[in-house]
């Protein structure tokens, strides 16, 4: 099995490993849907996090508004009525006014954040540096241990226009945002390899060889956006390590360069006359007034 170590720009991203006659449309499919799905993930997770603090999404006509403005406008949350926590809630505002301040007990708000916190090891980058390859079916693991948590604290579930469960039913609109501009469709995706093109229409053993033991590094990225910029030559920790390196060797070099003098000269044993005054008697002589 091929190793691939994907990438987006030079930060990491998951590991991946794949038969080497694998054709390149499967597998540029394969990445982006993986790819894609990890920030799924992490977008509930964000959202799950502020559904612990603060409760269930306001409706868009109330998101935002103050107290006085929306009895003012005799704006009714309906759905906050019918999605109630297990337990009962726990009144704490959400400052930015998207969530109606109604957040589970203590107990239910740490079943949800146990459940990020695995998700988010799943999912981590840090499995890069573990070694351990990140398969689509994981990532699905990971959303529904996500989703049954909602489900344990909100069994009445959330109102349909909650961004967590938009993104369970895959009806999310990241149109205009940040998180939009991160995610790759599958048909626009496009796999590099040593400044090369994994042209869909060919194998992966066309590349990169057939032993089945080869690991290679692979940038994904949106079509039509160029070559990624190439690997460097070392890592960033070798440099760091290469520059510690001769910062030490530099010090050694100064400390030399002071030691060199003639001081040593006038040590009893750098004398060469000594013998001779050894011999005549006046070895160690001192003069002192009487």
């Amino acid at each position: 099995m091929v190793l691939l170590h994907v990438k987006r720009g030079d930060e990491s991203q998951f590991l991946l490993q794949t038969p080497g006659s694998t054709e390149l449309e499967e597998l540029t499919v394969q990445v982006a849907r993986v790819y894609n799905a990890r920030l799924k993930v992490q977008r509930v997770c964000s959202e799950m996090e502020e559904l612990a603090e603060h409760g269930i999404f306001l409706p868009p006509n109330m998101q935002g508004l103050t107290d006085d403005q929306i009895e003012e406008l005799k704006l009714r949350d309906e759905w906050g009525e019918k999605c109630v926590p297990s337990g009962g809630s726990v009144f704490k505002k959400d400052d930015i006014g998207r969530r109606n301040g109604q957040a589970p007990n203590e107990k239910m708000k740490q079943v949800l954040k146990k459940t990020i916190e695995e998700a988010k090891a799943i999912t981590s980058k840090k499995q890069v540096e573990a070694g351990v390859c990140v398969t689509m079916e994981m990532v699905k693991d990971a959303l529904d241990q996500l989703r049954g948590a909602v489900m344990i604290v909100y069994p009445m579930g959330l109102p349909p226009y909650d961004p967590i469960r938009m993104e369970f039913e895959n009806k999310e609109d990241l149109s205009g945002t940040q998180a939009g501009l991160s995610v790759i469709e599958e048909s626009e995706a496009q796999l590099w390899w040593a400044a090369k093109e994994l042209r869909r229409t060919k194998k992966l053993s066309d590349y990169v060889g057939k032993n089945e033991k080869t690991k290679i590094i692979v940038k994904i990225q949106q079509r039509g956006q160029g070559a990624p910029a190439r690997e460097p030559v070392i890592s960033s920790e070798e440099q760091k390590q290469l520059m510690l390196y001769y910062h030490r060797r530099q010090e050694e070099l100064k400390k030399l360069e002071e030691n060199d003098d003639d001081s040593c000269l006038n040590s009893p044993w750098a004398d060469n006359t000594a013998l001779k005054r050894h011999f005549h008697g006046v070895k160690d002589i001192k003069w002192r007034p009487r």
